[in-house]
């Protein structure tokens, strides 16, 4: 969480939410371990309703998955994919592995890491994870890598272009 944080910390326009209710549809109301908003008034795709709810799909969904993996990785996925979560991201605690995936013509398409081990998120320009750090636990090394993340030019003009 410490990542996200971090990240909507640098980015006027983002909102990190955990444990929220969603309203995707009238059968969905999922409650994630996470998620990144970009506010509706900079052009995201959800708000929040006068009883606090999410209403509408937020760009990134992040489960953390111990029992749960099986739910998290089919129908969680499928809702997800369904009302147009752009990016979703399920770390699977017990298998030390992280699925990151984009929506991209109607279907989720994995992430891949490049070759240092980095996933860069394709809707939020500068959000970088290390994934041996993360399966290392090791939270300096997460961090430093989203602060690479955060000095690109990519994240500069995302956050221009959210604060117009």
């Amino acid at each position: 969480m410490t990542w996200l944080g971090d990240y909507c910390t640098a980015t006027p326009g983002v909102d990190l939410l955990d444990n929220a209710t969603v309203r995707l549809d009238a059968d969905n109301e999922p409650q994630p371990d996470a998620l990144l908003r970009i506010e509706p008034e900079v052009g995201g795709n959800s708000s929040i309703s006068e009883d606090d709810y999410i209403e509408g799909a937020p760009e990134l969904i992040v489960e953390v998955a111990a029992s749960s993996a099986s739910y998290d990785l089919n129908d969680k996925l499928n809702a997800y994919r369904r009302n147009g979560v752009l990016e979703y991201i399920v770390w699977q605690i017990y298998e030390n592995r992280v699925d990151w995936f984009i929506l991209q013509e109607g279907r989720y398409v994995p992430l891949v890491a490049d070759d240092q081990s980095i996933i860069r998120s394709q809707v939020f320009p500068g959000l970088w994870l290390s994934v041996n750090g993360l399966r290392q636990r090791n939270r300096t090394e997460i961090l430093a890598v989203l602060q690479e993340g955060l000095q690109t030019a990519e994240h500069q003009a995302f956050v221009e272009r959210l604060s117009q």
